[in-house]
């Protein structure tokens, strides 16, 4: 099957190559982003395959369709960015990545937490300019610390676990109970109360109607004063601008964001030499109690390889008219 594969850097073309055994697919790699305006590289291609930034509104999908587009095979876990109504009356097929390596990001998440803590970015910084003084470089032991973990599937049940081998008192939120985390100890309890008693927040719910903006000024006001607060999930998760008061204020006294809910513009490009116009995303990086990386969580060899991997099957079981595992029931959705 011919593909047109958007957003692509060297590492995709490296594994997705490798995935494509014996050529059985033509791939073809576009760098630009998948949008209304690039949707004419399209034509002639019965499967497109995007990632987390890509547009993938009404517009888009009725000009990819228009072009003979079937099938849309995301190279990612969530489908936020997805206009779901347009593709169920489109006709098209949607596939997906559901896990890849939730060890990968559960991993990154806890290496935010232990970087802010003991301020390990400012110190290497510091060392590399041959300054030693470990003043303004205070940090707390995580034993004993309660930290509360939004979202308990894959990846949150991970996070608990690494947390729960530092000594951490857990606890959670979620629709559904994790038995995997309550075997942990962890105790689930209501919102509020897992701002208030948290001394740690890590953020592993996905992005959707309900969770929009659910770290805002009311959640905040809930939370310990000095708190962590940790997204590796979804930028949009978090109102920014309130968290930006929150740090101001001294109410979150440590923020690590591997996400950024206006990312699209930002994240997997080298901007180095311009100038950035985000002022509110400006206005992070002033902070020094502020740790961002540009949606790295997920970038390892092992979830590279079986994001890869379970893109190319999916692609595959389209074209011989199998049922993928991986397909978004869209007509579910609509229910």
């Amino acid at each position: 099957m011919k593909v047109a594969v958007f957003s692509t850097k060297s590492y995709d073309r490296t594994f997705l190559t490798a995935a494509n055994v014996g050529g059985q697919h033509e791939l073809v790699f576009f760098e630009p982003r998948l949008n209304l305006e690039t949707s004419v590289l399209t034509a002639g291609f019965p499967a497109v395959c995007a990632f987390v930034n890509d547009c993938l509104d009404a517009k888009t999908l009725r000009a990819i369709a228009q072009k003979g587009v079937r099938l849309l095979a995301l190279r990612s876990a969530g489908f936020d960015r997805v206009d779901l109504a347009a593709a169920r009356d489109l006709d098209l097929t949607l596939v997906r990545v559901p896990a890849y390596s939730p060890y990968a990001v559960a991993e990154h998440a806890v290496a935010m937490i232990l970087s802010l803590n003991r301020r390990i970015h400012r110190a290497y910084n510091r060392v590399r300019e041959g300054n030693f003084a470990l003043d303004g470089l205070l940090g707390f032991d995580l034993h004993g610390k309660t930290v509360g973990i939004v979202g308990t599937g894959k990846i949150g049940a991970l996070t608990a676990k690494i947390l729960h081998g530092f000594g951490c008192r857990l606890l959670g939120y979620d629709v559904s109970p994790n038995p995997d985390c309550q075997a942990l100890q962890m105790e689930y309890v209501a919102l509020p109360k897992l701002f208030a008693a948290s001394d740690i927040v890590s953020l592993h719910c996905p992005l959707i109607p309900e969770t929009y903006h659910l770290i805002g000024a009311e959640a905040i006001g809930q939370m310990k004063p000095g708190m962590m607060l940790i997204n590796t999930s979804r930028g949009q998760l978090i109102d920014t601008k309130a968290v930006t008061k929150g740090l101001k204020s001294g109410k979150i006294g440590y923020l690590g964001l591997d996400v950024y809910e206006q990312e699209t513009d930002l994240f997997f490009e080298d901007l180095s030499n311009q100038v950035i116009q985000d002022d509110v995303f400006g206005r992070l990086l002033t902070f020094p109690n502020v740790l961002i990386t540009g949606h790295q969580a997920f970038f390892t060899e092992e979830a590279l390889k079986n994001i890869a991997e379970t893109t190319i099957a999916n692609i595959t079981d389209f074209e011989r008219g199998r049922t993928c595992p991986n397909q978004i029931n869209l007509e579910e959705l609509k229910k």
